[in-house]
């Protein structure tokens, strides 16, 4: 069973690295849920195993395209700046919180944001900031 787990771990991965290099994701899109659904992780276990996991994916990915010139430092530094403060706070959250309730507001986030991203790729000519226009 041990070797079917780590095997398991190792394929989510790799479709994460894939992911994250492809399409800026990984953490919360494709680990926590499938922490959850294929290990059979709680919700706060998935949560905290994916906030240590994608350290070096956002590594990687990152260094990979800042040689694009893709990355902006400013913006990355003020975001992650604030997000690492607000972190702890939201961790302590998540520990008192009943796991139906993450659940439910995580699978919400990620249908929230996907109705965002599909809308605005149906509606949009081109984003502000984006060096191709859209």
């Amino acid at each position: 069973m041990i070797v079917l787990e780590v095997l398991a771990v190792v394929g989510l991965g790799v479709l994460a690295g894939i992911l994250s290099g492809v399409f800026g994701v990984g953490g919360g899109v494709v680990f926590v849920p499938a922490l959850t659904l294929v290990l059979g992780l709680s919700q706060l276990a998935a949560e905290a195993t994916s906030l240590l996991a994608i350290i070096p994916v956002a590594l990687l990915g990152t260094w990979r395209q800042s040689r694009a010139g893709t990355v902006r430092g400013r913006d990355a530094l003020l975001l992650g700046a604030a997000s690492a403060i607000t972190a702890v706070a939201g961790a302590v959250a998540a520990e008192h919180a009943p796991e139906r309730v993450l659940r439910v507001g995580f699978a919400l986030l990620l249908l929230a944001t996907a109705w965002q991203l599909v809308r605005r790729s149906l509606g949009s000519k081109g984003v502000s900031g984006d060096p191709d226009g859209g």
